[in-house]
């Protein structure tokens, strides 16, 4: 009988390293989707079209308009430890289109730390080892040492505050709603970025 060999969480993650995309690559690829009516992800669908369209034109929105205040560019400027952010993602995902750019941002000011992206359902594996609450949630970004090659971190769906929004929402209703999903968009868009930068601050200063 053939024996599957099961791969350590640090193989998957260096993997994922190796086959994953820089920012700016992925949003070429992300562009063109949205040009051609299509989408990432093993489920082909319009939604998934048509999010991907909508989350293009967020991004380059946000790329454009995300600020970060003195006091936090001046922390992430001080860190002085090589990291990896490896990030699995979708075209198709709102959470996404929102906290990538911000990400981006901050890895602009340090080039100790290196955005990695790599599509979620072409790695289930490495996903698998990152659920969130048992899901399959991304936006997921996992911190990785470069020194060691070790996980020292992980962030995701959500910011802090939109994650808390959601799990009360769902405690009272049971599933969200699209009106709920238009309220969260407007959270996003009044928040414009700042606690996805604070939550990922406190992600830089693990130990």
């Amino acid at each position: 009988m053939e024996q599957t060999i099961r791969k350590t969480k640090q193989q998957l993650v260096r993997e994922g390293i190796n086959s994953s995309k820089a920012y700016l690559d992925y949003r070429l690829m992300v562009s063109n989707l949205a040009l051609e009516g299509k989408s990432t992800g093993s489920i082909e669908s319009q939604e998934h079209n048509d999010f991907t369209r909508l989350n293009d034109q967020r991004m380059k929105r946000l790329d454009k308009t995300i600020k970060i205040d003195a006091d936090s560019e001046a922390k992430i400027k001080g860190i002085v430890k090589k990291t990896t952010w490896l990030v699995l993602t979708e075209s198709w995902c709102g959470d996404a289109a929102q906290t990538l750019p911000v990400m981006n941002k901050i890895t602009d000011l340090n080039k100790n730390i290196s955005l990695r992206l790599v599509l979620r359902d072409e790695n289930l594996d490495l996903m698998e080892q990152f659920l969130s609450n048992g899901a399959m949630a991304i936006p997921k970004l996992i911190a990785i040492d470069d020194t060691t090659g070790k996980v020292i971190g992980e962030w995701g769906s959500r910011p802090s505050i939109a994650a808390k929004m959601v799990q009360d929402y769902k405690s009272k209703h049971g599933k969200l709603t699209a009106e709920f999903k238009q309220d969260l968009q407007l959270w996003y868009n009044k928040d414009k970025g700042q606690n996805t930068v604070s939550d990922l601050l406190s992600l830089l200063f693990l130990e």
